[in-house]
């Protein structure tokens, strides 16, 4: 099935992509890859913020890290002009802001990596780093970036 199709099936919604916050660009193609930039968990009331381990639970990093993971496939689609065209998630990069002795940082970024295996099939699932910060911009709590091969 259709990475188009998977995502109509499962009833997601994703955003439309947000303009960049500084002097970047959301994606950058080199070298036959797709490059994305560091996505925040934005959802229609705004960015989900706080800081996982104390006053956000493990359950809503995982969520955070999903919702990132809309972001990262909303800016997939506009890049490529369909998720169809995705060969392979080669690698994420997760950033979890979070309490000086939570160790739970790849329990969260699954949030994300789980998503782009239900929509990719085995395609989705990346080689993958997790780790905890003490802080990310403007308090959001989980930051995440993702480098995807584009089918030619």
């Amino acid at each position: 099935m259709s990475a188009e199709n998977t995502i109509e099936r499962l009833g997601l919604k994703l955003p439309a992509p947000m303009p960049p916050a500084g002097n970047y660009v959301p994606w950058k193609s080199a070298g036959g890859l797709l490059y994305l930039s560091g996505v925040g968990p934005h959802t229609p009331d705004g960015y989900l913020t706080g800081v996982v381990g104390a006053d956000l639970s493990v359950e809503q990093g995982y969520n955070a890290a999903r919702a990132c993971g809309l972001v990262l496939l909303a800016h997939m689609r506009a890049a490529l002009g369909s998720l169809d065209r995705v060969a392979n998630v080669v690698k994420v990069f997760g950033m979890v802001r979070c309490a000086p002795d939570f160790g739970k940082q790849p329990e969260i970024i699954n949030g994300c990596t789980d998503l782009f295996v239900e929509v990719f099939g085995e395609i989705g699932r990346p080689a993958r780093s997790a780790v905890g910060m003490i802080a990310l911009p403007r308090g959001i709590a989980v930051e995440i970036e993702a480098i995807v091969e584009p089918r030619q």
